[in-house]
């Protein structure tokens, strides 16, 4: 029987297909591929040190968790939230007798409000879809009507939904909805509303918002909504945090305009520039060490996080508020900085810089003592556990924003004094009773000095006597 003639490698169809890329391809054409990307699925290796941070609870925002079983039941809600709104715009035109009075739009929009709100996102349906990495083919705007009209659907129904959910919360003067409303009622606010804020900071549950941008132009006839999205945004997730800046730009999803908020801060700092010397050597000392060494502790006077210095042995930090979200928030933060390029690092460089000084209860205590830390979670060591868990598997950048900070800290505790005085104290000052011991030996040795020359200047004494 004769062998049939192997078919040479170099002449196989993978070998023709990077060929004809290899001169078909354009190098530039690769910047357009992530020029939008801005909401990301986790990887498993990050995902895997905690998988509940990264999921959403009770409600899907985006196509990453659209359908889950346990989300579903949210799902009638946003609908409802979409009729409420298209009512309430149509009730703003109660008549025809003087419609001649409005412009053409408004009226255009009062008698057809959804088909503007699909046409004024499907106006960039195409930077939407390329806001979310990794967008299965079902969800994309391609040529087929019915693939196009469900992500339109799903764009238009989660922004009118988280709308209508920050309104509510605001207090917002209209308010139509029933009083035993499991969402939008007082009820549903105390009750529901604080687990959609938790669900809207998860990295892979975000919308964009610009689909609320274009939902805005339409209900109110005018563009230029950027710095008030902003606002009610920041405003629902994190009622006490400083009002963002005007005239920085639509932030990218609720995850970007929190991160800025908390970077920023009252005084608008910007990050340092990174230093040109080596990174620091050694990790932070605990807060308790720090203090042995005779570092005091000091509350900054803004909440940024990069709002941390070291000067003549008192360290200055912000004020923290722990709560059950601060994981959540740091987590899906910290994932958010690591996965979209240009982000920066300077929310893992503070959790990192944090996270190594807070080693024990007793680190918590210390940094509580100086309104630091603010704990609203239980105990001191279910903090600093909290903490522990958080920089796992952390990357940081080169020059992070801290690097000055922790090189002053280190420098200080290896002068020989501290050195000295930091084990003076871990020796002698950890308890009472040790205290008390260093106590009675010092007068006991005191005492015999005393002893000595008492009886040094008794012998003298007699001698010159006789």
């Amino acid at each position: 029987m004769a062998s049939r003639p192997r078919a040479k490698v170099e002449d196989s169809a993978w070998v023709a297909d990077v060929e004809k890329a290899l001169t078909a391809g354009d190098p530039s054409a690769e910047v357009a591929l992530w020029r939008w990307h801005a909401i990301y699925r986790v990887p498993a290796c990050i995902k895997d040190l905690n998988r509940k941070a990264y999921q959403p609870q009770v409600v899907s925002l985006g196509p990453f968790h659209h359908g889950e079983p346990h989300l579903l039941p949210m799902d009638l809600h946003k609908r409802r939230s979409l009729l409420h709104l298209l009512r309430r715009i149509v009730a703003m035109f109660p008549g025809t007798a003087h419609r001649t009075a409005f412009p053409v739009t408004m009226l255009r929009r009062a008698r057809k409000p959804l088909s503007e709100f699909v046409a004024a996102v499907a106006g960039v349906a195409e930077q939407l879809e390329g806001a979310y990495q990794g967008l299965v083919d079902d969800w994309r705007c391609k040529e087929e009507a019915e693939m196009r009209e469900r992500f339109l659907e799903l764009m238009v129904t989660d922004g009118c939904f988280l709308l209508e959910v920050m309104r509510t919360a605001s207090g917002w003067e209209v308010n139509d909805y029933a009083p035993n409303d499991p969402v939008f009622s007082s009820h549903g606010l105390l009750y529901t509303v604080p687990y959609i804020r938790r669900d809207m900071i998860i990295i892979e549950n975000q919308l964009p918002l610009l689909v609320l941008d274009k939902l805005l132009a339409v209900e109110t006839g005018k563009d230029g909504n950027e710095d008030l999205i902003n606002r009610m945004v920041l405003r629902f997730l994190s009622p006490a945090a400083w009002p963002p800046a005007t005239g920085i730009g639509l932030a990218l999803h609720p995850l970007d305009i929190l991160r800025r908020s908390l970077l920023y801060g009252p005084t608008q700092t910007a990050p340092p520039a990174p230093p040109h010397h080596s990174a620091p050597d050694d990790i932070i000392r605990s807060a308790e060490e720090l203090y042995e060494a005779g570092i005091r502790f000091k509350r900054s006077q803004t909440s940024s996080l990069l709002d941390i210095s070291f000067r003549r042995g008192v360290l200055r930090l912000p004020a923290i508020m722990v709560d059950d979200t601060t994981e959540y928030m740091f987590l899906n933060l910290m994932a958010f900085e690591r996965l979209h390029a240009g982000a920066g690092n300077e929310v893992t460089a503070y959790v990192f810089f944090i996270d190594n000084m807070i080693d024990t209860a007793a680190d918590v205590a210390l940094l509580t003592c100086r309104r630091i830390v603010h704990n609203t979670v239980g105990s001191d060591k279910a903090v600093a556990k909290l903490f522990s868990g958080m920089s796992r598997d952390v990357v940081l950048e080169p020059h992070s924003a801290l690097d000055d900070v922790h090189r002053q800290v280190n420098a200080y505790c290896r002068k020989r004094w501290n050195r000295w005085r930091a084990n003076l104290v871990h020796t002698y000052f950890r308890s009472p009773w040790s205290f008390l011991s260093l106590a009675a030996a010092v007068f006991l040795l005191g005492m015999t000095v005393m002893q000595t020359v008492y009886t040094v200047l008794q012998f003298y004494q007699d001698a010159t006597t006789t």
